[in-house]
């Protein structure tokens, strides 16, 4: 039989560090109010004169890849989750490609939101076990700051995002790495969290640039409390979902790394489930919610972090636009 497993993960992160106090100079906020309702210290945001969604990804793939032991030439395929790509088209999947050099090779986008690694993991395992493919470059990657309106009308986002990229490379194995993947989506929910515009649905006429005076529809819309009382309940069905497919408990659990959306989400979730500190990684003090990226920054330091060792049990799981929600369980 054979399997996939993850041999390196890597992450990068803009050099732009966003504090709570700054937020709180453009808009009426304050430290305490966005710590109590999210969690976050802080934030980084890209310099749009030099950082790309493609060439964080980049950086984060070359991280995995000195991780690995492993050249850009060996990736034979590249899963790219992100739905912040660097043109409306082409994907960011194909310019990655270009910056690592690999003219030639397959590249998908995935455009899962906060879902979307697990997606991509998904999709890589199942390229692995049918023997398609031998080395998947997955990569997360977000720039969420230029679609943020930031000012006292969007501080409900404002204050949470943040921009990353997080890599993870893809091999088979004789032994079961990824033990199973558990992928939803429920559309009737979709307006409650989401970007509207560039879309193609409105007439012609409507999307002419000289037509274009609202730029309201261009920036984030979300309905927080629908979200996080949706969120609570799908996190907990997904991760139990992936226990029961693999006979396990909460207790054989040794890290559970969650989609970085909201500490008080996380927080709930490990109490409800009795899980430990020690078994809950989360950075999203430190870097917001990062989307599709979240996951694998996270991965990827607890791995450095020395929370990540052979033989441990990880579980990813995550909740987002779409609505979609996923997990995945790991044998290191």
């Amino acid at each position: 039989m054979r399997y996939s497993k993850i041999v390196g993960l890597g992450h990068h992160v803009p050099e732009g560090i966003v504090t709570n106090e700054y937020l709180s100079n453009v808009m009426d906020t304050n430290n305490e109010w966005i710590i109590e309702r999210t969690g976050i210290n802080e934030r980084r945001w890209i310099d749009p004169a030099k950082d790309t969604v493609a060439n964080m990804a980049a950086k984060a793939t070359r991280m995995a890849l000195e991780r690995a032991k492993l050249t850009e030439k060996d990736i034979d395929f590249i899963v790219f989750a992100t739905i912040t790509p660097d043109y409306f088209f082409p994907g960011s999947g194909v310019l990655l490609q270009r910056e690592l050099g690999l003219e030639g090779i397959g590249a998908l986008d995935i455009r899962n939101a906060c879902s979307g690694f697990i997606y991509a993991l998904s999709v890589a395992d199942q390229f692995i076990k049918t023997g398609m493919y031998k080395t998947i470059l997955v990569v997360g990657a977000e720039i969420q700051s230029t679609a943020l309106d930031v000012t006292t009308r969007g501080r409900n986002t404002a204050v949470i995002f943040g921009d990353g990229a997080g890599a993870a490379i893809l091999q088979p194995s004789d032994h079961p790495g990824i033990l199973s993947t558990h992928l939803h989506s429920d559309g009737r929910f979709a307006e409650e969290l989401y970007v509207k515009d560039p879309g193609s649905s409105r007439p012609r006429e409507e999307r002419q640039p000289e037509q274009i005076l609202d730029t309201t529809t261009y920036k984030v819309v979300m309905n927080g409390n629908q979200v996080f009382k949706h969120a609570v309940v799908r996190f907990m069905e997904v991760i139990n979902e992936a226990l029961k497919a693999n006979n396990m408990k909460k207790d054989d659990i040794n890290l559970l790394v969650p989609h970085q959306a909201n500490l008080r989400i996380s927080q709930y979730i490990q109490e409800k489930m009795g899980l430990s500190n020690d078994q809950v990684y989360n950075n999203i003090m430190r870097y917001g919610n990062t989307t599709a990226a979240s996951i694998p920054i996270a991965m990827s330091e607890a791995w450095a972090e020395g929370k990540i060792k052979e033989n441990n049990v990880i579980c990813l799981a995550a909740f987002g636009s779409g609505f979609t929600w996923a997990s995945a369980l790991i044998r290191w």
